[in-house]
């Protein structure tokens, strides 16, 4: 991954991860020194994806302890869920997700000025133990990490120029333009 695309996503990360957390959160995340990572770890905790699409193509991720995962929903949600792996529920499966929702779509808009229009994909949240997430793309991920209440969650964004679109099969036609008056 060439640096400045890696400078890019570090800045974007860190600023809509800040944002989120000073605004909604009423919370401090406290950003760590960011580094590249090839294979993806053994994870425990919450995870939440969401794919972006566009002239770069990737997934963006963040991931938490099932105690921080809570602490978030309580805040974002207000309302207090005990910190604690039997505590992780709907609702905070669906606060992380939304979380990730803002954090990632923030840092794709701060993107976008310099690698085009990217569309994202819903989220999608894993939570378990001792499970390796990854992406199919080919390529380093960016891993952000941030301090939060002496728990760590991390912000990881994969990115690659797309593929050359595949030409339109022999025999579709696509549907002719109607001017709608």
């Amino acid at each position: 991954m060439p640096a400045d695309l890696k400078d890019s996503i570090v800045k974007a990360v860190a600023a809509a991860t800040n944002e989120v957390f000073s605004t909604m959160l009423v919370m401090e995340a406290t950003p760590g020194e960011a580094y590249c990572e090839k294979v993806p770890q053994v994870s425990d905790g919450v995870v939440a994806f969401i794919g972006l699409a566009g002239k770069w193509t990737g997934t963006g991720m963040i991931s938490c302890s099932p105690a921080l995962a809570c602490r978030l929903a309580s805040q974002f949600l207000m309302t207090d869920y005990q910190p604690g792996s039997e505590a992780v529920n709907e609702e905070v499966l669906d606060a992380v997700a939304e979380l990730a929702n803002i954090i990632i779509g923030n840092a794709k808009n701060l993107l976008e000025e310099e690698l085009g229009p990217m569309g994202m994909s819903i989220p999608t949240v894993i939570f378990g133990r001792n499970f390796t997430a990854r992406s199919a793309g080919q390529g380093e991920w960016v891993v952000t990490p941030f301090q939060c209440e002496a728990e760590r969650l991390e912000v990881r964004m994969h990115l690659a120029p797309a593929r050359d679109p595949m030409p339109l099969r022999h025999g579709y036609q696509p549907p002719e333009c109607v001017e709608l008056r």
